[in-house]
């Protein structure tokens, strides 16, 4: 495959329902997801800091499947837990279509907050268990590609959604998420990998981790910039649709733009910063992000004529950083990793992202219920908090070893 290989694709021959799975998977996500919060208000008419707390503490049983994931996953395969982990979401926005009880929708939650640990923490080792010789980047790329796109075609669907009126909407939305999972997982029933289980390997005891303090503030301050980005997704929707005089089909939009950065602008930014040092990207993500927290809560307070033009521009601020950090966050944890330990540390590292998850519905709905623009003034300053950490990091701690080879 000559003209695949000379842009970075790699051999996808017979690993093609994994990838149409993906992109199926990511598209029922981007349409259900940024409409869950607004479900939990619209429908089943949860108080909308309740329907924050409850998202959070599902999300917070939840927090264990990633170790528990990587203790069975030589012995059951990546592709089993996959697949187990769409049906288990299947049933979750199943749950979501029908339910309307506070009890049953958090068990709802629970049940799609732990699938999605579960697929977060598989999906990387079955992507690794298809891939030739050679080929394990391009389909981490690839990968990432396609979920990038069928988010961005399902944002947009949610917009279109959103413009209808009614309840319906939501609900349309939670039975194609539903859909989806399961058309994702009967998909990857057809992929057969090969995985052999390994022995047993120590990469390193967990207290070499534990003494590690200059790591273990990389994930925190790594943590306070995944709550930032995921603020964007779950806050976006609830402000438009509650607080700004806009177009509700503008949430589409905009989410399927940021997506659309992502999915093709992360080469770009390796190649125009591979003279910088890792840190000092992940830093300027962090302004990039305070500046989008500052036009955001700015929209309440600007006539209404400049509302549409302002939210574009701060859209544009988060797509920024959002590039800047997709691009740089693992390669700045492998490189901070030592050679022995590496993989405890790399596992350690996505639980900043885990983390995030579970404070961001709260955290956005709670704020928003005392005043509209305090989300988006505290992302200001977490976002300055974390990107001043990451700078100072770099610079009082070399043996860090962040500078691109």
């Amino acid at each position: 495959m000559p003209a695949a290989t000379s842009l970075g694709l790699p051999n996808v021959r017979g690993r093609q329902p994994l990838l149409v799975a993906l992109a199926i998977d990511s598209f029922g996500g981007g349409c259900a997801g940024p409409l869950l919060l607004l479900y939990f208000i619209k429908v089943a008419d949860i108080p909308l800091g309740t329907a924050g707390l409850l998202l959070t503490v599902a999300t917070l049983f939840s927090i264990t499947a990633p170790a528990a994931v990587g203790m069975v996953i030589d012995r059951v395969g990546p592709r089993n837990l996959v697949i187990g982990a769409q049906f288990a979401q299947g049933l979750a926005f199943t749950g979501f279509f029908f339910g309307r009880s506070e009890w049953l929708l958090f068990l709802c939650a629970l049940v799609m907050t732990t699938g999605q640990r579960t697929f977060w923490s598989a999906i990387f080792s079955l992507l690794a268990d298809i891939a030739d010789e050679g080929d394990r980047d391009r389909w981490f790329g690839l990968g990432g590609m396609m979920q990038a796109g069928g988010f961005a075609l399902g944002g947009l669907a949610a917009g279109a959604l959103l413009a209808m009126g009614g309840d319906t909407p939501f609900l349309i939305a939670m039975a194609i998420n539903a859909v989806t999972f399961f058309v994702a997982g009967l998909l990857l029933l057809r992929l057969h990998p090969s995985h052999h289980k390994e022995a047993a390997k120590d990469t390193g005891p967990a207290p070499l981790l534990r003494k590690d303090k200059p790591f273990l503030v990389l994930i925190g301050a790594n943590t306070l910039l995944a709550l930032c980005m995921m603020t964007m997704g779950v806050g976006l929707p609830v402000y438009i649709a509650e607080a700004l005089p806009v177009p509700k089909w503008l949430v589409g939009v905009l989410l399927a733009a940021t997506s659309v950065v992502l999915a093709t602008g992360q080469t770009l930014v390796v190649r125009h910063t591979e003279r910088r040092r890792r840190m000092y990207v992940m830093a300027v993500a962090g302004v990039a992000w305070a500046v989008w927290g500052l036009l955001m809560a700015s929209l309440l307070h600007i006539p209404d004529g400049f509302v549409v033009p302002v939210l574009v521009l701060a859209t544009a601020c988060f797509a920024f950083g959002d590039v800047l950090h997709a691009a740089t966050n693992n390669a700045v944890s492998a490189a901070a990793a030592p050679v022995v330990g590496r993989g405890k540390y790399l596992s350690y590292w996505q639980y900043s992202f885990t983390f995030a998850s579970v404070l961001a519905p709260a955290f956005f709905a709670q704020l928003f219920e005392l005043h509209h623009e305090l989300p988006w003034l505290a992302v200001s300053v977490v976002a300055l908090v974390a990107g001043a950490s990451i700078f100072a990091l770099d610079r009082a701690v070399p043996h860090l070893a962040t500078q691109r080879a």
